[in-house]
């Protein structure tokens, strides 16, 4: 079997994607044509040029025309099972899609409303494309306190049926101002039974590292590949195993690490931290989960076995119910030795 062969077969699992950022063309495509007038083309080939990447402006731009099409709870909706068909095609079996509701709150959208919208979303994507959906709340970092209050309370005032956690993305140099109100929210959801899976290591240096971990309690951290300028860091990830949820593209995109060649990827797995390969924004950034696979492969030289135990990884660090992870890991083994 060739490696394409493999990666094409290969159970897997997405633990880092967004809701907006996972918005291929025809799902873009549905909702211009649904809410026309927005600046965001409404034929595939002016869709398309439009939505090509070109740099980090551009994505922002892209980014935000793109959510200022989700206006209805059926645009939410329309999200999670675009996501769906499009990890389905990928061998994809389960994902954890971070959503933001500060930003339907900003649009006027109902709690209630949202929550409706997703349970009925992650009840259709399993129906229709045998994908299982979970739900991770995020706070987005640079609004501060009354986000943090708005993320927290729609978490557990009005949760959907498949939240497992709650999270903080954004710009993470804007966090240290806020302190205290997002420990206080991060505090409030884990006492509700939510996991701890923030941002942390991606725009900043160690300090965000060490500030999700002793400040959020950290299940699993956003990226985190800033950590291996700090030893003494690399060493609590490698004793305590808290997954790292790394994607390659993504970092280049943002420019965060200048080159693909350049990504610390192989250093983390040399220094024996727990890292798991996701995709980020995908249609934004012009890749996928199956295409991440490949960068491991064709860039850093990873083969069959060292793929099938990134994929592993994210079973492992997913927060699928036991079962299922036995599942997917037994289908791995078995590609694997087959």
């Amino acid at each position: 079997m060739t490696i394409d062969a493999f990666i094409d077969a290969l159970p897997k699992v997405e633990l880092h994607v967004h809701l907006v950022g996972s918005a291929s063309l025809p799902t873009v495509l549905e909702l211009a044509r649904r809410h026309p007038g927005n600046g965001v083309p409404t034929t595939e080939e002016e869709l398309r040029d439009f939505y090509t990447f070109v740099d980090f402006p551009h994505f922002a731009r892209v980014y935000r025309a793109v959510n200022s099409l989700v206006r209805e709870p059926e645009d939410v909706a329309t999200l999670v099972t675009g996501l769906a068909r499009d990890l389905a095609a990928q061998g994809g079996r389960y994902f954890e899609i971070q959503v933001t509701p500060y930003a339907h709150h900003m649009v006027g959208l109902p709690m209630r409303a949202v929550t409706d919208a997703l349970d009925l979303a992650a009840a259709q994507a399993q129906e229709q494309y045998g994908v299982e959906v979970a739900y991770i709340f995020d706070i987005p970092g640079e609004y501060g306190e009354e986000s943090a209050r708005i993320t927290v309370e729609h978490a557990l005032q009005e949760p959907p049926a498949a939240l497992v956690g709650f999270g903080i993305g954004g710009i993470e140099q804007e966090r240290p101002k806020y302190r205290d109100a997002y420990r206080d929210a991060f505090s409030a959801a884990r006492a509700a039974g939510l996991h701890s899976l923030p941002h942390g290591g991606e725009m900043s240096g160690p300090e965000t590292i060490w500030e999700v971990i002793d400040g959020y309690a950290a299940e699993r951290i956003g990226h985190g590949i800033n950590c291996l300028s700090d030893p003494r860091l690399v060493a609590h990830l490698r004793e305590t195993q808290i997954p790292l949820d790394v994607c390659p593209t993504s970092n280049v995109c943002t420019g965060q690490v200048a080159h693909i060649a350049d990504h610390p990827l192989p250093r983390l797995l040399e220094e024996g931290l727990f890292v798991t390969l996701n995709s980020d924004d995908p249609p934004m950034f012009g890749t996928t989960l199956a295409q991440e696979y490949r960068v491991a492969a064709e860039v850093f030289g990873l083969g069959k076995s060292e793929l099938a135990q990134l994929a592993r990884n994210g079973v492992t660090a997913s927060y699928l119910p036991k079962d299922r992870k036995e599942a997917l890991l037994a289908e791995i083994d078995a590609l694997t030795r087959g």
